[in-house]
């Protein structure tokens, strides 16, 4: 049975048809192809022909050609549109007529920097003179790292190891930053709100360095649709972009499904001809289930998106019993959010690729471009919070040819309920804009005292776009940790600043989760770290006697030691899980006079 078979079957089926409210067919679009750019390097598009790359799509040579004409660039077209290789033949056009030459890709996550680690790598292995291509993030082991800053030419990593562990040693990379001619931001859209601030201030600390080490390096970017893409470049890069959104990569027809699920318990009217109650709904994560057990009892391989770390356990041993009652493998069925070890990611990222794992139940860890293969059936349950990630989310399956399916499953939750009985708007309306603040006091302030760590702060010197900064240094100064003398502002306090803080949460570490079912008392046999979670989470995730889910399997939590960061959890045989209930309390710790008018 084929995907359009299913969808037939739906169409057919007047109760799944009584709880669309939209259904919408997205025609299929023919690929526009183009010679190769004038001037690119001959041996870059013999490899790409070897490859089964003939010609580049319109969006492709645009963009390589603004990249070798020396402009920075921003592509901002559909998910598996080729944008990859749009930014990797200039970089390595670069690299090959200038033995000098470097290159740093920054990647939001370590999962998407390795993906794209091994496909770069596998291209570059024909290519002469060879290029290093080399990873440097904190799975690096200590041992490889100073090869890696000896060799590297094209160095992959992500911002915050750019923040934490390159940029307050830059003399250790004095020969990349010197011949820097690129710098790659993937993702680009990831970079807003604080993260993005955080993010375009180290940013400005990178152009810092590359100026003294007396490079100018372009950036080449790339994002999914979002409505300001120009403009969240410029504001990150602070200077001029050219935008590349015709998007001339094929598309297959794509079938999206607003499903709200039905009423379990009828709308309450009052006696008294009140205010009309709304009624309760079914659970959207056990309408998504349905829906997505349908599609792989078809063999048709999907995604199954939710919004939180629990709802995906829970869906994926939904899923799974599902599977095995009808007859399938319940473990061609995985689980894939944040917690799970890099290793285990990546095993189930290649069961994807090579058709092995038929079904995924993701957080929007997935959202972004990891290599997943060819999926053709997308369930979101429950909205994402911005219509940009819903259709991020859903471009997910459906690549360049043959159908593919998108189900949004509304949750009770009153925006769900409006986008699902306003479909027009959900359609009609654009994506989001993408806004950051990179000139946030408390951000700026802790990369202003970084970039001081990093180099001398001259008199009248600014700070990308926000101007002149002696205002700010003068306080740092009276605070005891910069010295100024004859115009200069020098770093004079203890550590260094760029470890005091994180550029995505307000801690940087992790709780480790111990498996200590089958550990013994001597130590013979040691406990099994099965995964780890940030420290915010970490309280009402694994809190003594928390039922903790992962992978499938059940654990009861035996203890969490908050000043090691380790809990030790037990596998359980159980027929329910629990959820932390959380309650907020405001008090007035102190308080201002009023402005005085």
């Amino acid at each position: 049975m084929t995907l359009s078979d299913v969808l037939t079957i739906f169409r057919q089926d007047p109760a799944f048809m009584r709880c669309v409210t939209a259904w919408e067919r997205i025609p299929a679009r023919p690929a526009r192809l183009t010679p190769w750019p004038a001037g690119l390097d001959l041996r870059l598009v013999a490899a790409a022909q070897e490859r089964g790359i003939e010609q580049p799509y319109t969006h492709q040579a645009q963009a390589i050609g603004a990249a070798l004409a020396g402009e920075h660039v921003v592509m901002a077209t559909s998910t598996a549109s080729g944008k990859t290789l749009a930014y990797n033949l200039p970089v390595l056009h670069a690299l090959l007529n200038d033995p000098a030459a470097c290159a740093l890709y920054l990647f939001p996550t370590k999962a998407l920097a390795h993906d794209q680690l091994a496909n770069l790598q596998s291209f570059v292995s024909s290519l002469k003179p060879p290029i290093a291509v080399r990873p440097y993030d904190g799975d690096t082991p200590s041992s490889h790292r100073p090869a890696i800053r000896r060799e590297a030419r094209l160095l992959i990593t992500n911002p915050d190891m750019l923040h934490t562990g390159i940029l307050p040693h830059h003399t250790r990379w004095a020969r990349l930053f010197a011949s820097l001619r690129y710098v790659v931001l993937d993702e680009l859209h990831t970079y807003r709100g604080i993260f993005g601030g955080h993010v375009a201030n180290v940013l400005r600390r990178l152009r810092r360095v590359c100026r003294f080490y007396g490079s100018d390096p372009r950036f080449l970017c790339t994002s999914a649709t979002i409505a300001n893409p120009r403009e969240l470049a410029e504001h990150l890069v602070e200077a001029p972009v050219t935008l590349v959104n015709d998007d001339g990569a094929p598309q297959g027809e794509k079938h999206f499904v607003l499903y709200n699920p039905p009423l379990v318990s009828p709308p309450f009217i009052p006696p008294n001809g009140g205010e009309r109650g709304g009624g309760i709904r079914r659970s959207a994560a056990l309408a998504a289930k349905d829906i997505a057990a349908r599609f792989l009892q078809a063999d048709v391989q999907t995604i199954v998106f939710a919004r939180a770390r629990l709802t995906t356990e829970v869906l994926l041993g939904y899923l799974r019993d599902s599977v095995a009652a009808s007859g399938g493998d319940p473990q061609a069925v995985q689980g894939y959010r944040g917690g799970y070890l890099p290793n285990e990611r990546r095993t189930i990222e290649r069961g994807l690729r090579e058709g092995e794992v038929r079904g995924v139940v993701a957080t929007n860890a997935l959202e972004l471009g990891v290599d997943i293969g060819q999926l053709s059936g997308c369930v979101i349950a429950g909205y994402p919070g911005t219509i940009a990630s819903t259709w991020q989310q859903a471009g997910r399956a459906g690549r360049r040819a043959g159908v593919s399916a998108a189900v949004l499953v509304a949750s009770a939750l009153p925006l769900d309920q409006y986008l699902v009985t306003h479909p027009r708007y959900f359609f009609g309306q654009p994506v989001e804009q993408a806004l950051l603040d990179p000139d946030n006091l408390a951000v700026l302030a802790n990369h202003l005292a970084c970039a001081a760590f990093e180099l001398p702060f001259e008199r009248g010197e600014s700070f990308g776009s926000s101007g002149d900064v002696g205002t700010m240094l003068d306080v740092m100064g009276e605070e005891g940790v910069l010295h100024c003398s004859n115009g200069r502002h020098t770093w004079i306090g203890e550590g260094y600043p760029a470890g005091g803080f994180s550029l995505r949460t307000s801690t940087p570490d992790n709780v480790v989760i111990q498996d200590v079912s089958d550990s013994s008392p001597t130590g013979r046999i040691a406990p099994r770290v099965i995964g780890q979670v940030d420290r915010p989470s970490a309280p009402v995730l694994l809190y003594e006697g928390a039922v903790y889910l992962h992978g499938g399997e059940t654990y009861v939590v035996e203890s969490l030691d908050w000043e090691e960061g380790l809990a030790c959890v037990r596998a359980a045989e159980l027929d329910y899980y629990t959820r932390a209930s959380s309650t907020t309390n405001v008090r007035i710790v102190e308080e201002y006079p009023p402005p005085q008018s």
